[in-house]
């Protein structure tokens, strides 16, 4: 296992000039020696040219890459140590499965009794015990990524494992099982795992911390619980949640606070000027009319999913969502709702950064 440490940044044409010419703006990061990480963002953010670049399958424009505090910037892959799982599932399928698991270790020249006791561990925390002398032409995706994973993990002395979006190809109603035994694995082996997804459930799920990626930059760094209630940047609380983080343009002026048009209570120290009020849907609440803190909302929507109501509503033309018990008194649609929106959870913006 290894520390990764990065100091760098990365554009794919000669001479940048401006942020949009980077794949990767300056940062600087560290993932700590078997540790879990999910790189998590949308497409073109930046999470891939990262993974390889820890890989050594790209070298970065400028700065280094250290393992162990041992600079590897211009080392290969070999020599890194690196074992990288890709989104497709790369298999031989004239072998069987132990011999597709024992390939690495082969190259190696590992003597061959210590790749059967591996490959048998490795295939039990798979749960492929029964499937070892199975070729792998006949298995389905979900079996051939299970090879691809293990081949990544028969290694011992493996600096990190990098997954690239793995689970991309596997059915929906399997990939939790993957998740969970990727965990597993994880809590067993105590390996530098990184794993680079856009489904955040995927992240917030398998990694100890993730690293939210937008736009080339490394926007937070933190646990799944972090992300949520404290989100440093608006992008975070939108691309965090289902549905987002709602967000409502906010002035302070002279100790005032007034939140899309309606004065409400300053009940903590604000910056003057106009910020955004941001708070989850989990935390809004229907409030008695005219409450203190309330905003009056027109109603647009009213969706019953089973286990709550998402209320749906229109304040000077911004919407806000509420997910409500099924047990609550609801107003209508084209009703006005009086809507909490300010708690121990209610966060304030200045220039899409958290100010408190």
């Amino acid at each position: 296992m290894a520390r990764i440490t990065l100091d760098l940044a990365h554009a794919y044409r000669a001479n940048p000039t401006q942020d949009s010419d980077y794949a990767l703006l300056p940062l600087k990061m560290e993932f700590a020696d078997g540790g879990a990480y999910a790189l998590l963002g949308p497409s073109g953010c930046g999470k891939t040219t990262m993974l390889n670049i820890m890989s050594g399958l790209l070298a970065p424009s400028t700065g280094t890459v250290l393992f162990d505090g041992r600079d590897v910037t211009h080392a290969t892959p070999q020599e890194r140590n690196i074992a990288q799982v890709f989104q497709f599932p790369v298999v031989y399928d004239t072998m069987t499965v132990a011999e597709n698991l024992a390939f690495p270790l082969r190259n190696r020249h590992v003597p061959q009794a210590q790749i059967d006791k591996r490959v048998g561990e490795i295939a039990e925390m798979l749960e492929m015990s029964g499937q070892l002398n199975q070729r792998a032409a006949g298995l389905a995706a979900d079996a051939k990524q299970k090879i691809s994973l293990g081949r990544g993990l028969v290694r011992p002395d493996v600096s990190a494992v990098l997954f690239d979006e793995p689970l991309t190809v596997i059915d929906p109603h399997l990939k939790w099982q993957l998740r969970r035994k990727l965990k597993q694995i994880h809590r067993e082996l105590k390996l530098t795992l990184i794993y680079v997804t856009h489904d955040q459930v995927e992240a917030l799920t398998f990694a100890e911390q993730v690293v939210v990626m937008t736009r080339g930059r490394a926007v937070q760094v933190g646990s799944a619980d972090a992300l949520f209630e404290r989100p440093s940047h608006t992008f975070v609380g939108n691309f965090i949640g289902s549905p987002g983080m709602n967000f409502l343009p906010a002035q302070v002026d002279g100790g005032a606070l007034t939140v899309a048009g309606v004065r409400l209570p300053l009940t903590a120290a604000l910056p003057e000027g106009a910020l955004k009020l941001g708070v989850r849907p989990e935390y809004v609440r229907l409030a008695l009319p005219e409450g203190e803190g309330a905003l009056p909302c027109t109603v647009t929507k009213l969706q019953d999913v089973g286990t709550h109501v998402m209320l749906t509503a229109s304040v000077q033309d911004k919407v806000i969502k509420a997910r409500l018990g099924t047990d609550a008194d609801l107003p209508a649609v084209g009703e006005t709702a009086w809507l909490q929106v300010l708690g121990a959870h209610t966060c304030f913006y200045k220039n899409e950064e958290i100010v408190t």
